[in-house]
């Protein structure tokens, strides 16, 4: 039986698995989540928000993803609308 250190997922089962923990290939394969994330979002005001939001209570991280959620609801409406 090899050990531990011999296997290696397929890329298909590494990206099942980052789905399924709600991360990136990125994240598993090196670690470092501020890397991806950065990678992926490149409007560094809004990544500069996005880790003031991290500190926040539970509460308030709540009420934000609720704004959020409905600006984008009401953008998703009106394109629709158009």
């Amino acid at each position: 039986m090899p050990s531990v250190e011999t296997i290696v997922p397929s890329s298909d089962g590494v990206q099942k698995l980052a789905q399924a923990l709600d991360t990136t290939t990125d994240y598993l394969m090196n670690g470092d989540h501020d890397e991806a994330v950065a990678a992926q979002l490149t409007d560094r005001e809004l990544l500069k928000q996005f880790k003031e939001v991290e500190m926040l209570s539970p509460e308030d991280k709540h009420l934000v993803k609720t704004f959020i959620d409905a600006f984008l609801t009401k953008r998703h409406i009106q394109e629709l609308a158009k």
